[in-house]
């Protein structure tokens, strides 16, 4: 009876090991890999971008931007709204930061600078998310009205 009872306390202290370790081993909460959507979420406040006043216009090229996938997910053109805030940087330096209208996003990117990163905020989904860098051309325009740039945006790591 004693060894039942010494194994039945050791296996018990097992299982609380084993439960306490796999507790400490949890999926980031952040991903939820059965729903992509619930992906997107965060709570990252809108953002403060400014153009510095003494940056260098002489350059410039536009960009007709129309937001239509997150981490590769369909987004219901109906969540993009004027609430939303997208613009362009070198580096930290916002170079332009876009209007919205009608669904898209027009935005005149101020230069020189060889790279450009664009990075969207969205008020639906409370997070920040960034494209493929572009290549600044001066005097160039990037999608039109008709057929706007659509990149994939993906969270953004701050």
């Amino acid at each position: 009876m004693k060894n039942i009872v010494l194994m039945a306390k050791s296996c018990s202290i097992i299982l609380c090991a084993l439960l306490l370790l796999a507790a400490g081993c949890k999926k980031d909460p952040g991903t939820d890999p059965d729903n992509p959507q619930k992906n997107l979420n965060g709570d990252v406040a809108r953002p403060t971008w400014t153009v510095p006043e003494d940056y260098d216009y002489t350059s410039s090229m536009t960009a007709v931007i129309k937001v239509e996938k997150l981490n590769g997910q369909m987004v219901d053109i109906q969540l993009v709204n004027d609430s939303d805030v997208l613009a362009a940087f070198s580096g930290e330096t916002c170079l332009g930061i876009a209007t919205y209208d009608s669904g898209l996003f027009y935005l005149y990117i101020a230069g020189p600078g060889e790279s450009v990163t664009l990075r969207y905020w969205s008020a639906h989904y409370k997070n920040l998310f960034a494209a493929e860098p572009i290549t600044f051309v001066n005097d160039t325009q990037l999608g039109t009205t008709a057929e706007p740039y659509k990149p994939n945006w993906v969270v953004a790591k701050e």
